[in-house]
């Protein structure tokens, strides 16, 4: 049997355990790849305060000593982030990926916590498009974190998604996902995709499911781990995206306020690997 494809993830820890790490480490078992993570967030929510959020950051020497002793061991095959809690610990993840160009690097641009509407940190997003995106093999923003990195503010229509993909991509990510979701209008969730030349439309048949907390650290998990195991950049993110609906329409209600989706749908459902 050959050794496993090495895949990072450096996000938060969502108590629950719908997103974050233990997202990314479920989409990782499930592709196949040995995960690690490194920590840079704890978030926790209060059922007796309608499930609000509570962020605490890590601190950054202990993000940068993580990391230290994730790229001690075999050469990691692709690395993603996910919510970063403030310039520092960002600057921290972008000088230790710099040393490892070899590296493909997955970003999704978390800004807000589920069912929120303030951004965490908006320094953060200034950070982000400074040191981040300009690393960024893949960056997978939903609707509102790509008018947040393009500075248009809110998206409403594909031309709107396309001008984005074009100022993200201008920023010097290589390839743009930008996840149109349940957002526009019509019956299918529409993702666009950019690569400095051509659009590239995925979609799939929109889920009537309350039940789809994590599925943007999924989503970015799985194309992780396929670009790991070998898949081409546009591939990979086909395959994430089935893996994603798949999880969703397995979702379950975790309490009365959130329901996250279930990342072995995809291998349950089809009875197979992904």
């Amino acid at each position: 049997m050959s050794e496993p494809k090495l895949t990072l993830t450096i996000a938060g820890n969502d108590a629950s355990g719908g997103a974050g790490i233990a997202a990314d480490l479920k989409t990782f078992a499930e592709y196949g790849t040995y995960g690690i993570a490194a920590l840079t967030v704890i978030a926790t929510m209060d059922p007796q305060n309608s499930w609000s959020h509570n962020v605490t950051p890590i601190d950054a020497q202990i993000v940068k000593d993580q990391l230290t002793t994730a790229f001690a061991g075999p050469a990691i095959s692709a690395a993603k982030t996910g919510m970063l809690p403030n310039p520092e610990v960002t600057r921290v993840i972008a000088d230790m990926l710099k040393e490892h160009p070899e590296t493909p690097l997955i970003v999704d641009p978390v800004m807000v916590c589920k069912g929120e509407s303030d951004v965490l940190n908006p320094e953060n997003v200034t950070a982000l498009k400074e040191y981040l995106v300009p690393l960024a093999s893949i960056i997978t923003p939903n609707l509102f974190e790509a008018g947040q990195l393009s500075e248009l503010g809110l998206l409403h229509s594909l031309d709107d998604m396309k001008e984005a993909a074009q100022i993200i991509y201008d920023k010097g990510a290589k390839l743009v996902v930008i996840k149109g979701g349940k957002a526009l209008e019509g019956e299918d969730a529409v993702d666009l995709v950019f690569d400095g030349e051509s659009f590239t439309l995925l979609s799939a048949r929109k889920i009537p499911s309350a039940n789809s907390h994590g599925a943007g650290c999924t989503f970015a998990a799985a194309i992780t781990a396929g670009l790991a195991k070998g898949l081409d950049p546009v591939e990979a993110i086909r395959k994430a995206k089935h893996f994603v609906t798949e999880a969703m329409q397995a979702g379950f209600a975790f309490n009365e306020y959130v329901g996250p989706v279930f990342h072995s749908g995809y291998r349950l459902n089809r009875q197979s690997e992904i």
